[in-house]
């Protein structure tokens, strides 16, 4: 077959969404043929077949089951793979486990700040919950595209307690900063004079305080690298007693944090335990996966197996884990944090198998 009959083919599927749609959900049928250990079908073969139904500037909409409806640009594995998702309607955008553990957090919170809120895959759900007890969500994402997609998508399903904000959490509230790289995987980064990039810099405490807050119940931060900035400029809230004290959830990556001497070692970590914060690893899958009724493993800091290619995963930490004794959690130890459905079941599966 001719490169431009393949060409021609593709693009009478990506034109008619039915088509598109059914021909995704064979995809995904056909993963579970074509698995084998070490091998993952889906970065290596039907990943990239579906990157080629989209463009960047294509607007999907998809909802989950508890109705609430995501309208996105198809521009990284996050979106692609909350399109690939099994069952079509999923209970969550990305990362299961995740997901379930932020909603829990934020129940009964009144004030949650998030750093890296994207389109609101995590945002919209934590908002939802919030707004039960009346809770706010301060909701900070640099890129006008993608904060444009959440506030679309926080209309679209009247969620009226999430405010977007254009501002990068940093450490001070005097530096400009811009993104490097694309789209969900860009980093943060100062810069010197001029740049129509640019952005500003806040702190939490500084923002909370304009803001007239003074309460934090929850603070999560995915915001490739600048983690640790984020949370040193929340220290007033971060040294605040047990019971007070902000939840906190966070990403971690081998490409900004070293964990040679293990992860309870890191500057990151070390700066929670300052506070009488107690970390865990968050197992879980960084994709669309269908995790209903399992429980959600954590792991200890100073447990955490870490062999294998830079990765990166969350991270929960609270100044009580009691938090954690109910049946909805299971601490783990000695395993990874990154499940991994084609990599070794012991390391990589959840306690109780796929």
């Amino acid at each position: 077959m001719s490169s431009e009959k393949l060409t021609k083919a593709i693009e009478q599927i990506k034109s008619n969404t039915a088509w598109r749609d059914a021909f995704i959900q064979k995809l995904v049928e056909l993963e579970n043929a074509l698995s084998a250990p070490g091998f993952d079908p889906r970065d290596a073969i039907t990943g990239p077949i579906v990157d080629a139904l989209f463009s960047d500037d294509d607007v999907v909409r998809k909802g989950i089951s508890d109705g609430t409806q995501f309208e996105f640009l198809y521009r990284s594995k996050i979106t692609r793979d909350f399109v690939m998702s099994h069952p079509a309607t999923p209970d969550h955008a990305w990362e299961p486990q995740t997901t379930r553990l932020l909603v829990h957090l934020a129940r009964g919170a009144k004030t949650v700040v998030i750093g890296g809120a994207y389109f609101g895959d995590h945002a919209l759900l934590i908002a939802k919950e919030a707004a039960k007890t009346g809770g706010t969500v301060h909701a900070f994402e640099p890129d006008s595209g993608q904060r444009e997609m959440l506030a679309r998508n926080a209309k679209l399903n009247n969620i009226g307690n999430i405010i977007p904000r254009p501002e990068g959490l940093w450490d001070n509230s005097n530096d400009q900063i811009v993104l490097v790289g694309h789209d969900s995987v860009a980093h943060p980064q100062a810069v010197e004079g001029t740049d129509s990039d640019a952005f500003k810099t806040v702190t939490i405490d500084g923002y909370l305080a304009s803001a007239g807050a003074t309460q934090l119940d929850l603070i999560m931060v995915d915001i490739e690298g600048a983690e640790h900035r984020a949370l040193m400029g929340a220290k007033n809230f971060l040294a605040k007693p047990v019971g007070e004290a902000p939840k906190i959830v966070f990403e971690v990556h081998r490409h900004y944090v070293d964990w040679t001497h293990g992860l309870e070692n890191t500057d990151l970590i070390g700066f929670l335990k300052s506070f009488g914060y107690h970390a865990f690893a968050v197992r879980d899958f960084n994709s669309n996966y269908d995790m209903a009724g399992k429980p959600i493993e954590i792991i200890p800091a100073a447990d955490v197996y870490l062999e294998g290619p830079p990765h990166g995963f969350n991270m929960v930490a609270v100044k009580d884990p009691a938090i954690f004794s109910k049946d909805k959690f299971q601490i783990c130890k000695g395993v990874s944090p990154k499940l991994l459905r084609h990599k070794d079941p012991a390391l990589h599966h959840p306690m109780g198998g796929l």
